[in-house]
């Protein structure tokens, strides 16, 4: 099965792209969301998450996102250390999930796709951008945060300047129905590729 990559910084717009090749019939992996399920099922990543963080870690209801977050924006290095934790299971789920799909490719979307070398399995890696005061804008109208919250999540994640080099395709995504062309013109790419 060939895998395609899909990443880009926060805002970029990802899950606009990865809903197009959905569109187009392409099986999507939303890595992040996938990750969160595995955070609140997995017993191996709850008892590596509290022992690393403690039991504050996860509330009744499951995964305590806000104290992970608030850790995290005080500490660093616990990304890492979460990342390490969290990641391996993602791939396993992730190489389960590939087994069951039947499209021509699939597509991977993960916000760290570098970050954590997880490029390295793909067959070719797609860039999403946006300038940064459209990703600010998308951001704070969707989510309830801060500009100085974004900021440091900017600050964790790779830039546009070092994901494109080892990209193959970059999409620039300011405008919904260019974005939509840009992912028809990929997705033909990819299958003259394959054939």
């Amino acid at each position: 099965m060939i895998i395609v990559g899909l990443t880009g910084g926060i805002g970029s717009g990802k899950s606009t792209v990865a809903n197009a090749f959905n569109a187009l019939g392409i099986p999507v992996y939303i890595a992040d969301e996938e990750a969160k399920r595995l955070m609140n099922k997995s017993q191996v990543i709850k008892r590596e998450l509290i022992g690393l963080i403690g039991e504050g870690a996860y509330t009744k209801e499951g995964l305590n996102r806000s104290f992970i977050a608030n850790i995290i924006f005080k500490d660093k290095s616990l990304l890492n250390k979460i990342n390490d934790i969290v990641h391996p299971e993602v791939a396993k789920h992730f190489k389960k999930w590939v087994k069951a799909q039947n499209g021509p490719y699939v597509v991977k979307e993960a916000a760290i796709l570098f970050e954590n070398n997880g490029y390295k399995a793909c067959d070719y890696v797609i860039t999403v951008t946006a300038p940064k005061d459209v990703k600010m804008q998308r951001l704070l109208s969707r989510d309830k945060t801060s500009i100085e919250r974004i900021e440091a999540i900017m600050q964790n994640q790779w830039h546009d300047e070092d994901r494109i080099p080892l990209s193959d395709f970059v999409i620039e995504n300011t405008d919904l129905e260019n974005t939509k062309k840009q992912v028809l013109n990929i997705h033909n790419k990819i299958l003259e590729r394959i054939r």
